[in-house]
């Protein structure tokens, strides 16, 4: 049986932005599903202080959709899909970014439903939790601070992060393309940009969300690794490893992009 790819979107991203790889992906002849996470796609919060001319005052405190998400809520959707595709043969789940972080979550609590997992250039937290790799040392040369040059409203208040991707900020633009899309054109950058949604949740998880090796540690893996990504260091990049209980030994492949798909 042909098996259905499930796609999982990255942090500020949905379902749109991986519209070109569905479309490579059914002219191979291949079934695809593209998963908007709660809060995320036709489900996000667009206020009119978001549109042009901006009303950034406004924007700091409107309220958001995707406040109170959490990452067991992500995985209980994912799931709800890979028991709808499952029904139909193998699935083979895919997931971007951050989207890794709710993949893993989803694989620990029913690897039935998966028959490989692939993670591009994805979080998948095994002897450490979300947190403690940004504490790594080898993450100093990453700029885990260029959403803080957009950032729109305290996220305490709000309940959620909010970046205003549309602002003209020369310098908020430049760490943006240097994170996003370091190897495309401005005009690349921009569009891939406009792709993004304003609001993303504030639950990555905990220790207790790294993968388990008795429930996950059972899945096929291939781990994607970007050569050029900016958000991940080399080490962090490495971080999944077969050593976590009985895990199959994953197939590895490096690719010369940054971090956008």
């Amino acid at each position: 049986m042909q098996p259905t790819f499930v796609l999982v979107h990255g942090a500020f991203a949905n379902s749109f932005s991986l519209a070109p790889l569905q479309a490579e992906l059914g002219l191979l002849g291949h079934r695809s599903v593209a998963v908007d996470l709660p809060g995320h796609g036709f489900g996000a919060t667009y206020t009119r202080a978001y549109q042009a001319p901006q009303d950034l005052g406004e924007l700091a405190i409107a309220p958001g959709s995707i406040k109170g998400v959490t990452l067991a809520d992500n995985a209980a959707h994912l799931i709800g899909i890979l028991e709808r595709a499952k029904r139909n043969g193998p699935v083979i789940l895919v997931a971007h970014s951050r989207g890794g972080v709710t993949a893993t979550a989803a694989a620990n609590a029913r690897p039935d439903l998966i028959d490989r997992i692939v993670y591009v250039a994805a979080w998948c937290p095994v002897d450490l939790g979300i947190g403690a790799y940004y504490a790594e040392p080898e993450m100093a040369t990453v700029d885990a601070a260029s959403l803080g040059l957009a950032m729109a409203g305290n996220p305490a208040d709000l309940g959620l992060l909010r970046v205003n991707f549309r602002t003209a900020d020369p310098d908020a633009l430049a760490a943006f393309k240097a994170a996003f899309l370091a190897d495309g054109t401005d005009e690349e950058f921009l569009t891939f940009l406009n792709t993004f949604q304003p609001d993303e949740n504030l639950d990555a998880g905990t220790d207790a969300d790294r993968a388990q090796a008795a429930t996950w540690g059972r899945i096929p893996k291939s781990f994607v690794r970007l050569a050029d990504d900016a958000l991940r260091t080399r080490a962090v990049r490495r971080s999944p490893r077969p050593r976590c209980g009985p895990v199959q030994a994953p197939s590895m492949c490096s690719g010369p992009r940054s971090d956008s798909l």
